[in-house]
């Protein structure tokens, strides 16, 4: 029985470097894009049920194997596993991508907003399954604490150039007739997509003053988004190398 457990969960497991798990993980990134693809459409067609019914068995398949071996993944190889794997993160959100599937077992059950945002869900499963995602994940763990820092710096820059921004910008809009920064969330936001370099152009300043603090804002912007963009590239290159390595 172990053995067979042990088997199952090298083909479930992902980017395991055996032909059964790379179709295993294949069968399920094609359930996943057939799972969210009416959430294309506003209308309802009837392909649309049989792709929710197929993803939905695939998930529920996938479900209950992992559920059944999370005692192999465990250390101590104990019952506990079993007992603790529904309340994990992972599983969790399983369960809820399964959970819409009841609008096409029981009609009567009419919660189409709570469904379509349930199916919304199964966008986080292709992590699992699509590894340079999962890539990805893991450098942000293993970078957390940079990231943080630089989480800190933007924060401050941002709250920092909007309070110099609402006190400096006081000049009337002439198009609303009011002040341009109404609030200082107002002032909050546009710092917010300043240092993005989003510039949706709802909100602008109209002084020269606060035209030469927003060019400023601006270039520093640019250098503090250019850091976890740095970051995350050089520690995916890193991991790169560490699997190929391991692969080796």
């Amino acid at each position: 029985m172990k053995r067979l457990l042990v088997h199952i969960n090298n083909i479930i497991e992902p980017f395991n470097d055996n032909k059964m798990s790379r179709i295993y993980d294949w069968v399920m990134l094609i359930a996943i894009v057939i799972g969210i693809f009416p959430l294309l459409f506003r209308m309802h067609h009837e392909l649309f049920w049989y792709f929710d019914l197929v993803s939905c068995v695939c998930f529920i398949v996938d479900y209950l194997l992992r559920w059944v071996t999370s005692v192999i993944r465990s250390e101590k190889h104990s019952w506990v596993a079993a007992v603790r794997y529904p309340f994990t993160p992972m599983a969790i959100i399983d369960l809820l991508s399964i959970l819409p599937t009841i609008n096409l077992l029981t009609p009567t059950f009419k919660v189409a907003r709570v469904s379509r945002l349930l199916r919304l869900l199964r966008v986080v499963k292709v992590i699992r399954y699509f590894e340079p995602l999962e890539i990805i994940i893991t450098v942000i763990k293993k970078q957390m604490k940079i990231l943080q820092a630089v989480l800190s710096v933007a924060l401050f820059y941002i709250f920092v150039t909007a309070m110099i921004m609402f006190n400096a910008e006081e000049d009337i809009n002439p198009e609303t007739g009011e002040y341009l920064f109404e609030s200082f969330f107002d002032a909050f936001y546009w710092a917010s997509c300043t240092l993005t370099t989003v510039g949706y152009g709802d909100l602008y300043p109209i002084s020269t003053t606060g035209r030469v603090i927003s060019i400023i804002s601006s270039m520093v912007g640019i250098a503090i988004i250019a850091l976890p963009s740095g970051v995350i590239t050089a520690g995916y290159l890193d991991e790169l190398r560490e699997r190929k390595k391991n692969e080796e």
